[in-house]
């Protein structure tokens, strides 16, 4: 099973896309942070990580656009998937994303102030499947 559950922040507004074929895709960056207290020294540490999260679903896609801002807190569920690309200088470079395919992946808002909106354009549009 290839599953990946997230709950975070993201870090800056999505960006929106259009796929060679048409579709429409949102690219995401959510930041995930622990913090300790450091038992030899009592001193509190913390560690974020952040992960690129990549949205094929459009239903998904108009949710991200029209709610998701900088600072967001989300749910997201997909799957992992590595992909090699070449920079601009001919090098070959490795990225490892969260890929939400139609029908395969999950967000949920967690802000509340962005729930209560969505829910009230829910009601207005029938709801969005998400």
């Amino acid at each position: 099973m290839n599953k990946a559950m997230l709950i975070g922040n993201i870090g800056q507004d999505p960006v929106i896309g259009t796929t060679q074929s048409g579709t429409r895709i949102a690219n995401l960056s959510i930041a995930t942070s622990e913090s300790w207290k450091d038992k030899n020294t009592g001193e509190y540490k913390s560690n974020t990580e952040w992960h690129k999260v990549v949205v094929f679903d459009e239903s998904l896609v108009g949710v991200i656009e029209r709610f998701v801002r900088k600072g967001s807190k989300l749910f997201v569920e997909g799957a992992l998937q590595t992909r090699k690309y070449t920079k601009n200088d001919g090098t070959e470079q490795y990225t490892t994303e969260i890929v939400l395919q139609r029908y395969k992946g999950k967000i949920e808002l967690l802000d509340k102030r962005e729930a209560n909106r969505r829910s009230q354009s829910e009601d207005d549009h029938d709801g969005i499947p998400f």
